[in-house]
């Protein structure tokens, strides 16, 4: 039979559709409540400062479960964990749309966060799955490329998206939407995907043991404090940084000791290309989200536009980061798209460089297309690149840690934007943001050229 009849059988559409689906709400979700702010301060009767905690919410909570579902995925079986993710999603959507104060809003954030970071990592194991099945060493690399695109490339959707379903539905819309999404993912999941095998009469003790509970807890507890130090720029708390630092080191001491870590460490020491993988696509996630979140401040405070108008000057983002990950994926390189993703954030941010009350507004769509492609070709290699060096057996953890490191790097450019408008938004400031970026792409141009070990199998 030929290969890509076994594989268009083994990777079909229906297998994918949920995988595809589950993946694409985090980023959605992350974004999508943008728009939503001002009018849920009105709905619940809280000042707008305090809603921006609904965006930290979901950032905290995925930085911290995306990794922990993955390790979950490997000691239960994926499809149960995205099963429990989805059901998550579901609950989260409700309470929401029911919520009548912040907490319970902020309980809501916190739900989706962690059921929506139940999808990715369950996904690349589930596709690890079904390849070894159909007996391939990897996926058809157009597989991994829709997974990249529906992970990745539709975070900026969130806002025209959002602004939509407010200006239509009113702000509970953005978190009911969840409910018949996660009803399809739901349906189609049991439906179409495959069932884990049986647990074996796992006792309490083997499966503290095998997900190493106390690695996850300090994991949880030092990116905490990491992320919180970060959220709090430009104030600085010295403090919070020492704690974090502190619980990192005991955190490492304990995964040292432990036979089945959370996050193993000494592999991370063996495999440097897994290592650089994780911090060059933070950065890169950095300067994309310095632009989606940063320069869209710029365009409605300096330039007048409504946060709609706002949205559908990123849409170029999504549209050719998707394009360019369909193009990429195929071929499954990796050393060829981090060096044009690193070339392309450079370039990108030396045109940020270029804004001013005066200058064409096409130069900002321009701009959206440039980092559009360099998303593109991050996300293809370094997907590319965690699959081939992350070991099997950790790719579900591989993976989430991945994208803990692009969250970092989002929360990072929450930092740096609004360190840098801290008392208004100005020319003046986005140029300074401009070579913050430019310092920023310099770095990862330079580690990406010196790096030998980024390199497909």
């Amino acid at each position: 039979m030929p290969s890509s009849t076994v594989q268009g059988r083994a990777f079909s559409w229906r297998f994918l559709a949920p995988l595809y689906v589950g993946s694409a709400l985090n980023p959605v979700n992350s974004s999508l409540i943008a728009t939503a702010l001002v009018p849920i301060a009105r709905g619940v009767g809280v000042p707008i400062g305090r809603t921006a905690t609904l965006v930290t919410a979901l950032y905290l909570a995925s930085a911290v479960a995306q990794p922990t579902a993955g390790k979950a995925g490997e000691v239960f079986g994926p499809r149960r964990v995205l099963l429990a993710g989805i059901a998550a999603v579901g609950a989260g959507g409700l309470l929401g749309g029911i919520a009548q104060n912040l907490l319970t809003l902020l309980v809501s954030r916190v739900l989706i966060g962690i059921g929506t970071s139940c999808a990715y990592p369950t996904a690349m194991l589930l596709i690890r799955r079904r390849a070894r099945a159909a007996g391939m060493e990897q996926p058809p690399g157009g597989v991994l490329g829709g997974l990249q695109i529906a992970g990745v490339a539709t975070a900026s959707l969130g806002l025209p998206v959002g602004g939509l379903l407010v200006g239509v539905l009113g702000w509970r819309a953005v978190f009911l939407v969840n409910i018949p999404i996660a009803l399809v993912a739901l349906a189609t999941t049991l439906a179409w995907v495959e069932a884990d095998g049986p647990l074996d009469g796992l006792r309490r003790s083997e499966v503290v043991a095998r997900l190493d509970v106390p690695g996850i807890a300090g994991f949880a507890a030092a990116m905490l404090a990491l992320l919180v130090f970060l959220f709090e720029l430009p104030t600085v708390h010295w403090w919070i940084l020492a704690v974090s630092i502190a619980l990192w080191i005991a955190d490492i001491a304990w995964e040292l000791r432990v036979d089945s870590p959370f996050i193993d460490v000494r592999l991370l020491a063996a495999r440097p290309a897994l290592t650089n993988a994780y911090v060059l696509f933070g950065l890169v996630m950095l300067c994309q989200y310095v632009v989606l979140y940063g320069v869209t401040q710029w365009v409605e405070a300096v330039r007048g536009y409504g946060e709609s108008a706002a949205g559908l000057l990123l849409l170029p983002m999504t549209l050719v980061s998707g394009i360019v990950i369909a193009l990429i994926s195929r071929k499954n390189r990796v050393r060829g798209p981090v060096i044009a993703a690193a070339l392309t954030t450079l370039a990108g941010s030396v045109g940020v460089l270029l804004l001013d009350a005066d200058v064409w507004i096409g130069v900002v769509a321009v701009l959206t297309v440039v980092f559009g492609a360099a998303t593109g070709f991050a996300v293809a290699g370094y997907q590319t690149a965690l699959y081939t060096h992350a070991p099997p057996e950790h790719l579900g953890t591989a993976a989430g840690l991945l994208r803990t490191f692009g969250y970092v790097g989002s929360i990072a450019s929450s930092a740096i934007t609004g360190l840098v408008f801290r008392h208004e938004v100005t020319d003046h400031g986005v140029r300074l943001i401009a070579w913050i970026m430019i310092g920023v792409s310099l770095g990862l141009t330079v580690l990406t050229l010196a790096d030998r070990t980024l390199r497909s199998r």
